[in-house]
Parts: structure tokens; C-alpha cells; sequence
């Protein structure tokens, strides 16, 4: 590891400690060196408030040294005036002449002009350092803008002969029949803080009724989105209650908005109904949806090949009959036991 890639390799560990934070802004950690010896360093911690570079250079005590270090960034610093001013600019105008970069930013208003800047102002840039880990850190961020779609999870627990769920009736107590342990299901509240919004669909929201809150986990709750064709998911359900954003989908006309944080959005059921939940998020800002059921909804997402990550939950329960999984036909990247479970993580790569 050469020393560029020690210190780039810094700012993606600071990085990550924006992570489910700052949406819909990318994660960045900054790292300042002077002589092999790191003066200052940062990271974005909350969308709205100062970027990692920002900082990263306030945190230098002694801004005299600034001229002859050498400031290093996992992602491009932006050139354009947001919530905050622009980031190449503060470089220039503390004088850093040295600029280390892991990945060019994917945003249309950034992409290689905050490059750009930084040359034309006499910088010496080095771009492309551990390019593919940092790219790897925001990959959510650069699906979002590169493939104009939200970064898409799969995740469902299943028994360890294959099901899903039990079969439910009309008089089935409408609670979950629980597959995973109580550390796999803190696991699942913890990738709700990491990302934007979770999914199910009707049956899910009907026969489980659920929060898909982080009640288990600390951060924010996530967007819940639910697939509802005919609104027959009464309003007095768990997912209705509490004030983050529901987005609601539908080929009904509502009557009434239900709450200023509920969106109902009309889609056709005859046509492609995943790359229409895609394109629908999208517009939503939705940079990354975990889809966590049914098996009809994940069945769905796999067919068409709309998905980046799953997570594949396995039991030591078994069920007599029931609801079979999803087919995933990958080989997972990654198994690992959580206690009495195991997990399969799969990428679509």
C-alpha cells in the first residue's frame, strides 16, 4: 500500500460514520498531511451541515501549514453552491496545492468540473486512488445517478426447508410468524438506517403488519413505500402511524390526502409495476430501497433483474407446509452464521 492509498483509505473509514445520514448527499471523510503526518481530518456528517473537506481543514490548528500539506478526499470536492458553498473553491482559497482524490462524482453538477477547478487554479490532482473501494462506499449514491434508479436491497427470512411463510386465511391473527432470531431481526433495524426507504406490498402489510421502523436499531426511520393496487390496507395500521414518509402505490384515485407525509402514486398493474416503482422513487429522491416482501414483490424485483444487494435470512424453524421462498439463482458472495442463523448475502454485479 503506497501512501496515497493509506490516507485514502482513512477518509473511507471516516466516511462511513455518515453513513444513513447524509442523504441525499454521498459519504466523504477528508484527511489533511503534512509530512507523513495526518494535521486534520473529517467527514460529512449530516446532509445540510459542512462537508468533509470543510471539515477537515477546521480542524488544522495552525492554517499556516495548509499551503505545503496535502488534502486527501474519497470522493471529488464539489464545485457548485448547494446548502453549503463549494468545496474546491475553500481549497484554493486556503492555498492547499496538493489534492488527493479516490473517485469522480457521479452528479451531473459535479463530474470532473470540481477537477477542473482545482487545476485551473494551479493544484496538482491526483484522481483514481483505491477508486473501486470508494466508488464500492457510495455505491448507492452512484447508482442513484448513474442508472436514475434507487440502489435496490433484497432481503427475506426463510425456514431451513425453503419457506417463506406459513399459509394465512381471512382469520389468521394478522402478526408475523417470526423465522429469523431476535439478532438477525436487530441486523435487518439496523440496514433500515442505512438506507432511505423500505417496501412490501399488500399482503405483507395485511397479514404481518408492520412498523418498518428502527425500533430495534438507533437512527432515522426510513420512507416506507407499500404496494397497495386497491387501498384495501386500512388506515388505522401500523403503517400509517407516526410521522415519516409513506408512499403508497396504486391504481385507485384516493378520495382524500390522509396526512400531508402520505403520497399516493398511480401506476398501471397491467404493465411493468417494478421499473414503475423504480422510476417513481427516483422522482422521490430515493436513493436506496430495501424490499422486504412479500415473496410475490421480491419474485417480482428478481425476474427483471432490478436489484444490487440481497440479503438472505436462513432459520433453524421449519414449517410443515406453507409459502415457498423466492428463486434466487446466484451463488452468494458471503454466508455467515448470526447465532442460530444463517445469512447469504448475494451482489448483481
Amino acid at each position: 500500500m503506497n501512501i496515497h492509498e493509506k490516507y485514502i483509505k482513512r477518509c473511507i473509514e471516516l466516511a462511513k460514520n455518515g453513513l444513513g445520514a447524509t442523504y441525499p448527499n454521498p459519504m466523504v471523510g477528508s484527511v489533511i498531511v503534512l509530512n507523513d503526518t495526518i494535521i486534520g481530518e473529517g467527514w460529512h456528517r449530516k446532509s445540510g451541515e459542512s462537508h468533509a473537506e470543510v471539515n477537515a481543514i477546521n480542524s488544522v490548528k495552525d492554517k499556516a501549514l495548509l499551503k505545503n500539506a496535502t488534502i486527501y478526499v474519497n470522493l471529488e470536492p464539489c464545485s457548485h453552491y448547494g446548502k453549503t458553498p463549494p468545496c474546491a473553491n475553500l481549497i484554493v482559497e486556503e492555498g492547499i496545492k496538493n489534492v488527493v482524490i479516490g473517485s469522480i462524482d457521479s452528479n451531473s453538477k459535479v463530474s470532473g468540473k470540481g477537477v477542473e477547478h482545482l487545476k485551473k487554479h494551479g493544484c496538482n490532482v491526483i484522481v483514481g486512488v483505491l477508486e473501486n473501494e470508494c466508488k464500492n462506499l457510495n455505491r448507492r449514491f452512484f447508482t442513484f445517478h448513474t442508472k436514475k434508479r434507487p440502489f435496490i436491497i433484497l432481503k427475506w427470512a426463510e425456514t431451513a426447508n425453503g419457506f417463506f411463510d406459513k399459509l394465512r386465511n381471512e382469520a389468521t391473527e394478522n402478526v408475523p410468524n417470526w423465522i429469523s432470531n431476535q439478532y438477525s431481526q436487530q441486523l435487518v433495524h439496523k440496514m433500515r438506517a442505512e438506507n432511505e426507504a423500505v417496501l412490501v406490498g399488500t399482503r405483507t402489510a395485511l397479514n404481518d403488519n408492520p412498523s418498518l421502523n428502527v425500533r430495534n436499531w438507533g437512527g432515522k426511520n426510513p420512507v416506507r413505500v407499500v404496494i397497495d393496487r386497491t387501498l384495501k390496507i386500512p388506515l388505522n395500521c401500523n403503517l400509517f402511524k407516526g410521522s415519516s414518509k409513506i408512499i403508497v402505490f396504486t391504481e385507485e384515485n384516493p378520495k382524500k390526502r390522509i396526512d400531508k407525509h402520505v403520497f399516493f402514486e398511480k401506476i398501471d398493474f397491467s404493465e411493468d409495476i417494478p421499473n414503475q416503482i423504480c422510476d417513481v422513487l427516483y422522482t422521490h429522491e430515493i436513493q436506496s430501497v430495501i424490499i422486504e416482501g412479500g415473496a410475490k414483490t421480491l419474485q417480482s424485483f428478481i425476474n427483471k433483474n432490478l436489484w444490487d444487494e440481497a440479503f438472505v435470512f436462513m432459520g433453524d424453524v421449519i414449517f410443515k407446509d406453507g409459502l415457498k421462498s423466492p428463486k434466487l439463482e446466484k451463488v452468494p458472495t458471503e454466508i455467515k452464521k448470526i447465532s442460530t442463523d444463517t445469512l447469504k448475502v448475494y451482489n448483481n454485479e
